[in-house]
């Protein structure tokens, strides 16, 4: 479709087609929901967890789905980019079984999972690309198992952190929309003809979005925010400044992230930390801070857009 196009349209033009078509599709979609798709069966311990019950649930199968086709037709492509989308829809279809199943998985089955995609993701990656960060203008190569070891670090901890986000409507799917965007925007040199599929992967957001703001009808479920998070991690690897993660994506790190140092050190160490705090964050916020959920959200952008503007800064001084 991508050469077809190019013979009587700019690059830019097909961009702007290739997004259009993503919103549409992904809006059309979402309106009339595949039937197959789960109801969400209500959260015991989330804050408003009731309030889910009877929604449809595991819609990132959807928009996953069509930024995975028109990313193949609207943009050139490539065999390491075909591997990705595999491993998108792999890790997609994990969390929409998931979704789907009576008895929710076990943490550890679910872990092992991603930690079996990120080992193969590393090695398509290290095999298309070089061991190499930049931090300023400074260029490190690393040793190969070095960078490979840590690049699995990266995706799972990207993969978990991002789908502990997902418990307000609206919040991670506006969280990976600032985030994928900040990556575009400063990154857009380094990315290539990724920052295509970053614009798409945004439209099918934005459509999912349209359904999923407060009061929401539908929901992502794991099948959505496990496919964002390691979507987001293959992009901050791409641009060849991953540490650039850790700002770019602050807000998903400290939402998601405590919750999973609190239980590793429970369980494992049997260290308590936080024990007056709730996780998710944004639970925390909602039940004991008194936010209303329209406030995380916007107060949870408005930090993200904040950190990834001092981001800019340090990345361009350094």
């Amino acid at each position: 479709m991508y050469n077809i196009l190019s013979g009587c349209l700019n690059p830019n033009q097909i961009t702007m087609i290739g997004i259009l078509a993503a919103f549409l599709l992904t809006f059309i979609c979402l309106k009339f929901p595949f039937p197959f798709l789960p109801v969400d069966q209500g959260r015991e311990f989330a804050v408003n967890g009731a309030l889910s019950k009877g929604k449809t649930r595991g819609v990132g199968l959807t928009f996953v789905i069509v930024f995975i086709i028109c990313s193949l037709l609207f943009m050139p492509i490539t065999r390491e980019f075909i591997i990705y989308c595999i491993l998108l829809f792999a890790i997609m279809l994990s969390g929409y079984l998931d979704d789907a199943a009576e008895t929710p998985w076990q943490d550890y089955k679910k872990g092992a999972i991603d930690l079996i995609l990120s080992i193969v993701t590393m090695w398509t990656f290290l095999n298309f690309n070089e061991s190499v960060i930049h931090i300023g203008k400074n260029v490190i190569t690393l040793p190969m198992p070095v960078y490979f070891v840590l690049g699995i670090i990266l995706i799972w901890v990207s993969i978990n952190v991002t789908n502990c986000t997902d418990g307000v409507d609206g919040l991670s799917g506006s969280l990976c929309c600032v985030v994928i965007s900040a990556f575009t925007v400063i990154f857009a040199n380094e990315l290539g003809y990724y920052v295509i599929a970053d614009f798409i992967f945004v439209a099918t957001l934005l459509a999912y979005l349209y359904f999923n703001s407060n009061p929401s009808s539908m929901l992502m479920g794991d099948a959505g925010s496990r496919a964002l998070g390691f979507y987001i991690a293959i992009i901050a690897m791409k641009t060849g400044h991953p540490i650039s993660y850790i700002l770019l994506a602050i807000v998903l790190i400290i939402d998601g992230g405590l919750g999973l140092v609190k239980i590793f050190l429970k369980r494992f160490l049997k260290i308590s930390i936080l024990v007056n705090t709730r996780t998710p964050l944004h639970d925390h916020a909602r039940k004991n801070k008194g936010w209303s959920d329209t406030q995380v959200v916007f107060r949870f952008i408005i930090m993200q857009i904040v950190a990834a503007m001092i981001g800019y800064i340090i990345i361009s001084l350094l």
